[in-house]
């Protein structure tokens, strides 16, 4: 498996036959008809987006070390590379919907930012599944007759479902508002953290590669998420450290060295400055992974 995940099941954008359009529309059932063999109770690394609503019914799931219970009017957001687990579905019902990284274009701040679960009142729910009505059966649409098919038109109803679906939440604590600027800002800063964290440990490097200074990506990133660039780029460490730890046999050695320390020492220090605790005793407590 890549990155070294080898008790975590990674799975690949493969839409089915004449649903080539960077979204797929299905729901809670057609993916338990699919996975007969259950294998959606083990940890799984998708490289596309899962956004899902319940519609019906209660169940639960886990992504990246927090358990969630589902219910009516439960949102579920799994994000490219999160380690998640559908622990248990057999009674939701609902929408879900896979899309490429990259289908949903200009992720606002609010957006990129959202949690993983969260809850929608009945009326809220109400007008998302509408949008995810709507998005669904233009997909049908576009798979039964091509010529009908529109990625743009697709790609805006999602993100119509996206914007109606986002949790109404309060400014994080600290945050100013974002506006236009700050939110490019920290777009183009979480990309490149995304991409580099594993060998750029500097807000200072980014800085540089970006064009900006180190005050713009900290006033950025504190707008679009209360926190400062460090905090973020050091959380974004932490949590691929954690899932090196729990979900690969990997050596705490062997994980510093993916994420770019220098020795285990600095890596075992920064571990226990930012999660409380030693590498070793978190992977005691969460590992998954079985020889």
């Amino acid at each position: 498996m890549e990155n070294g995940h080898t008790a975590v099941r990674q799975l690949r954008y493969l839409p089915a036959v004449g649903a080539t359009y960077g979204v797929e529309v299905l729901d809670f059932a057609a993916l338990r008809a699919m996975d007969a063999e259950r294998r959606r109770i083990q940890p799984q690394r998708p490289d596309f987006h899962v956004f899902a609503l319940v519609a019906s019914g209660r169940g639960s799931h886990e992504a990246d070390f927090h358990g969630y219970r589902l219910q009516e009017g439960s949102a579920v957001w799994i994000r490219p590379g999160m380690v998640h687990r559908w622990s248990g579905i057999d009674g939701c019902d609902g929408p879900l919907v896979l899309f490429r990284p990259g289908f949903l274009p200009g992720l606002t701040a609010a957006e990129a930012t959202a949690p993983a679960c969260w809850h929608l009142d009945r009326q809220r729910l109400s007008l998302a599944l509408l949008a995810a009505g709507h998005l669904g059966s233009e997909h049908d649409a576009a798979v039964r007759t091509p010529r009908l098919a529109s990625p743009a038109l697709l790609s805006h109803l999602l993100a119509a479902l996206i914007l109606r679906a986002l949790p109404e939440a309060p400014a994080p604590s600290g945050a100013t508002p974002s506006g236009d600027r700050h939110t490019e800002v920290f777009r183009a800063y979480r990309a490149a953290v995304e991409e580099h964290f594993t060998d750029r440990h500097q807000v200072a490097d980014y800085a540089r590669a970006l064009g900006y200074d180190v005050r713009t990506l900290t006033r950025a990133t504190r707008a679009a998420t209360g926190t400062g660039a460090k905090a973020f780029l050091d959380q974004r460490v932490l949590l691929e450290a954690k899932r090196l730890l729990a979900h690969t046999d990997l050596p705490v050695g062997g994980c510093a060295r993916r994420l770019g320390f220098r020795d285990a020492g600095n890596f075992t220090t920064f571990f226990r400055r930012q999660a409380g605790t030693s590498p070793a005793a978190w992977r005691t407590a969460y590992g998954t992974h079985r020889p």
